[in-house]
């Protein structure tokens, strides 16, 4: 029997505002912002894209091993994370949200990744992006500015405090006025649901977390992320 998808009310998602904690360099974050991406698109919902990094979720375990593959991609997500929190400061929301589509595309899309896991540094990645997004070039000096680390290290305090620790990316609050009731880690799905079933799922996933109690649905096998 064909998988068949039950239709989504909408009428109420068209009222939500969302938070949505992302580091670029996330497949899993990446594939479930496009999700929110086609359910804002169709709905209304507004959504507000807040940075984490997985560098400081992995800070302890890395500082002993900072010369493996994973810790050096983790900081080459770190440079455009300091990069999303300068357009944050000196920009708006949209444009953290332009920025970060032009990075995952990039980055998952295209494939792009693999270079960075073979040592690669970000430096055109996020030069790229910043053209594509309508940006001021300048901005792709943020990627060394320290003074901007402040910034990453209290985004990720702040989801971390509504989630708790053992999580991942991406990290979404559903209602703004519960935060720490209404924040978890995923969902984690390793494909871009569109129409109908991204607001079947998306429905789905917003009544567990909007329901009192919830606080994890899980399994390991995630199978390999597609991005298309």
């Amino acid at each position: 029997m064909a998988n068949q998808t039950t239709p989504a009310d909408t009428s109420e998602m068209s009222d939500d505002r969302i938070e949505f904690f992302f580091d670029p360099l996330c497949p899993w974050a990446w594939i479930t912002s496009r999700l929110v991406h086609e359910v804002s698109d169709q709905t209304g919902m507004a959504v507000t894209w807040r940075l984490i990094s997985l560098a400081l979720l992995n800070e302890s375990a890395e500082a002993a091993e900072p010369t493996t593959k994973m810790a050096q991609l983790h900081r080459s997500g770190f440079a455009m994370l300091r990069v999303a929190a300068a357009v944050a400061r000196d920009h708006d929301n949209e444009a953290v949200g332009r920025l970060y589509t032009e990075l995952g595309t990039r980055l998952h899309t295209e494939r792009g990744s693999k270079a960075l896991w073979d040592g690669g540094t970000p430096d055109q990645f996020i030069v790229e992006a910043i053209e594509a997004a309508g940006l001021p070039a300048a901005l792709a000096e943020a990627a060394t500015d320290e003074s901007l680390d402040t910034v990453l290290r209290s985004e990720t305090d702040d989801a971390l405090s509504r989630t708790g620790d053992d999580v991942g990316t991406p990290i979404i609050t559903f209602d703004l006025d519960d935060v720490a009731g209404t924040t978890y880690f995923g969902p984690v799905i390793n494909r871009i649901p569109r129409g109908e079933e991204a607001l079947a799922i998306w429905s789905a996933v917003r009544t567990l977390a909007l329901t009192p109690g919830v606080a994890e649905i899980k399994r390991t096998n995630r199978g390999t992320p597609e991005f298309d």
